[in-house]
């Protein structure tokens, strides 16, 4: 019988950083700051921005339909 993976519907946290969050925003900005995705993701924006490729955030919002 094969071992299969099954996916996990639990987010860990170390214990400081669930005491000392004061609201889920935090926990969510604690998951943001060590995921290496999303971290890849804003340094190639920050590159980008310097360069001069980055996008106004008004045209921004209009192209994403955004408010």
């Amino acid at each position: 019988m094969p071992l299969t993976k099954k996916k996990s519907n639990v987010i860990a946290f170390p214990l400081t950083v669930f005491e000392t969050a004061e609201t889920k925003a935090d926990l969510e900005d604690w998951l943001l700051a060590h995921n290496p995705g999303f971290i890849k993701r804003m340094l190639k924006a920050r590159k980008d921005d310097i360069r001069g490729r980055g996008m106004d955030w008004v045209d921004l919002k209009k192209e994403l339909c955004l408010r």
